[in-house]
Order: structure tokens, then C-alpha cells, then sequence
């Protein structure tokens, strides 16, 4: 039986890693994913925002010091969870669940806005859960994610700095395997055609596409700047669900 991606983080020794991973000054999350998923939000003032998949939840009490009027996070991983909870506490209208994105019932018509970072690649299907996101967001609402780029998980290679990049078997949908952290993780190849396409047909309008392209702002070196140029590592999708 293929393990589910939030299985790895509750590997003890993989939880700590990516924890210390996360406080390098320029980790790729920082440095390349969370701007653009700040510039997508927008004014989140007032909005009840769903994350799926939302790890320890920094990012949620971010949002919540920011105004949002609710905050649910959704994280498989147990000891995330636990991470989360510990995260939140103080925050009456910041909440977390326990349980993977598939399983959660997404009532209807209750948030104005949906996120995900980088979480959706590890979900063979897609398409039910893009229902269920289309189902629970009010009129109007937003549903914004991010995910590995489809030219990276195509064939994905062990973390660390290289020099040179593989791009195979693009069209060829599935899970790939990777050592990374000194654990095994799955995630699941698929183009960027299909992504859009899943967003269409549960509903949404494709309201942006955007990709990791790097800020100097952004970086302390200017090699880290310029590698980052070289390839996309993350790619972004907004949907809106009509009013």
C-alpha cells in the first residue's frame, strides 16, 4: 500500500528535518512560494479562509493577526496537527482538524476563501476534491494553491543544490518516488493542462496562473537569486467559483 504524503512528517526524524529545513533564511517556501500566495490572497480582512493541508498552522495565525475573520486548517499528518493546535492556541476563531483533505465533508457555501500550499501534489485524485472545495466556498469565493511545478515532479531528484535539471516522461500521469530529507516520499506527476482542466470542469473560473518566478528582494546572495532563475519550482492557480 502506497503511503499517503502525510505519513512522512509523522516519521519523527523526517518531522525534524523539514522543521530545521523551514528556518533556513532562504528556503524556497519563503523566498519563492509564500510571495505569491500573498499577492493571490489579497486583502483577507473579514474572510473565512479553509487550509488544506495546513502543516503547523504558522501560516494560519499569520492570517489571523491579519484580520481574517475565520480560520480552519486541515492536516493529516498527526504530529502537524499537534504542531498546529499548539500553534493556534489563544485564537477562539482559529481552529485545526486532524484528518486528510479527502475525508473532510466541505459544507456548503461557507468560506470566501480556500488555500492549499504545496500539499495537492500529493493527491491522486483530484477531481473530488475540487468538487468539494467548489461545494463549501460562497459565491464569488477563491480558491488559491500551490503545488511542486508539474517540470519538477516529472522526475522528481534527491533535495540539494544542483547544477542541472531532468525534465521525463512529462505526459506520463502517476507517482513519482523521492529520497528527500533522508525519507521516502510519493507525489503524483501531472501536467499543468491537467490541473487547469480539473479546476474547470469542477466549476471553477481560472482566474490566474502564475509560477515561482524569483524576486531579488526576496534573497540575501545573489547566487541563491540567480539559481533560483533557472527553473520553476513552484506553480500557482486561482479558481473562482461564479457568483
Amino acid at each position: 500500500m502506497r503511503n499517503h504524503g502525510t505519513d512522512f512528517y509523522d516519521n519523527d526524524a523526517n518531522f525534524e528535518k523539514y522543521m530545521q529545513r523551514r528556518q533556513w533564511q532562504e528556503n524556497a517556501n519563503d523566498t519563492l512560494e509564500k510571495p505569491v500566495i500573498m499577492e493571490l490572497l489579497g486583502d483577507i480582512s473579514d474572510r473565512h479562509i479553509l487550509d488544506l493541508g495546513c502543516g503547523d498552522a504558522g501560516f494560519g495565525v499569520e492570517l489571523l493577526k491579519k484580520g481574517c475573520a475565520a480560520y480552519v486548517g486541515i492536516e493529516g499528518s498527526r504530529k502537524m496537527a499537534e504542531a498546529s493546535e499548539s500553534n493556534l492556541t489563544g485564537f477562539n476563531n482559529g481552529t485545526v482538524q486532524h484528518m486528510r483533505m479527502e475525508d473532510y465533508a466541505y459544507p456548503r457555501d461557507t468560506y470566501d476563501v480556500v488555500i492549499s500550499r504545496l500539499a495537492i501534489h500529493y493527491l491522486q485524485d483530484i477531481e473530488s476534491v475540487f468538487r468539494g472545495i467548489h461545494q463549501t466556498l460562497k459565491p464569488c469565493g477563491k480558491f488559491i494553491f500551490s503545488i511542486e511545478h508539474p517540470v519538477i515532479t516529472s522526475t522528481l531528484q534527491p533535495s540539494g543544490i544542483r547544477t542541472n535539471w531532468v525534465v521525463d516522461n512529462y505526459f506520463i500521469e502517476g507517482y513519482r518516488e523521492q529520497q528527500w530529507l533522508g525519507g521516502t516520499v510519493h507525489k503524483y506527476h501531472r501536467t499543468v493542462e491537467d490541473y487547469f482542466m480539473a479546476l474547470t470542469e469542477a466549476g471553477f473560473r481560472v482566474a490566474s496562473l502564475r509560477e515561482s518566478k524569483p524576486v531579488r528582494e526576496h534573497f540575501l546572495t545573489e547566487e541563491t537569486y540567480e539559481r533560483r532563475r533557472r527553473i520553476p519550482l513552484f506553480l500557482f492557480l486561482e479558481g473562482v467559483k461564479n457568483g
